[in-house]
């Protein structure tokens, strides 16, 4: 499909979903006052996988037996989409979530992050960093954290390098990591393009989970490094595309 029908088409499917997303809104925070959390978690649930319906696209989720719900963890993943979130809260909507604070000021998903307990990031002052650690520390001890140690979106479809945020959560709680990788988001709707690609092909890969007893020992470079490569060894980066574009050629 080209860019130029891609561009037409994402006209009225992102209207459409900004008018749906705020009418799922309104009913969550509804809910919301009446504490109806479980309810809360299935209709955010219902809405991301309705998201992916309404573009067109198939989500397959591989390893979501690796997840245990009786078990909480710091789930880690790639950074490339605005959807990212969306797909990890349509088969995981038991987590909150981590991130820059400017995503709260976007219209309609801003309100759905601050239903889902958002976390966000602020400019990285001693206090502010006190004070976004306290509420990540407070979560935990209830629900799984997720965050992407990257920070930000990719701009070139690579994984960046990783902060070591999550870490310092990780050593102030009994509680294992679950490296994520997602694929096609890149491609999907990445940062610094405006349109939606509806010829990409997603894909989620859940990971068995790093116990904690397993990275104890390691040093905070050490972990990064771990944790990375096994979220890495599942991703189609740029390279696997040009190289499958030359097979193909």
């Amino acid at each position: 499909m080209g860019s130029g029908i891609n561009k037409i088409l994402s006209v009225p499917v992102f209207a459409f979903l900004y008018c749906y997303t705020a009418a799922g809104v309104l009913i969550v925070v509804v809910l919301s006052w009446f504490k109806a959390k479980k309810s809360v978690r299935f209709l955010c649930k219902v809405w991301a996988k309705s998201v992916f319906l309404i573009m067109g696209k198939k989500l397959p989720v591989i390893g979501k037996d690796n997840i245990d719900k009786n078990e909480k963890y710091i789930l880690v993943a790639n950074h490339a989409s605005l959807f990212d979130i969306v797909a990890i809260t349509s088969f995981y909507p038991e987590v909150s979530w981590f991130g820059h604070e400017r995503l709260l000021k976007i219209p309609v998903f801003g309100r759905f992050l601050r239903l889902t307990d958002y976390v966000p990031f602020k400019e990285p002052t001693v206090s502010n960093t006190r004070h976004m650690l306290e509420q990540l520390m407070e979560k935990a001890r209830d629900q799984s954290v997720a965050l992407f140690p990257e920070g930000t979106r990719t701009l070139n479809g690579e994984i960046n390098p990783f902060y070591r945020g999550f870490i310092y959560l990780f050593r102030t709680r009994e509680i294992d990591i679950l490296p994520v990788t997602l694929n096609g988001f890149y491609d999907l709707k990445p940062k610094n393009r405006s349109y939606i690609d509806f010829g990409s092909r997603l894909e989620v890969i859940v990971h068995k989970p790093i116990s904690r007893e397993e990275l104890m020992g390691l040093t905070d470079s050490e972990i990064i490094k771990k944790v990375r490569t096994v979220i890495e060894s599942a991703h189609r980066g740029i390279k696997e595309k040009e190289n499958t574009r030359e097979n193909h050629g």
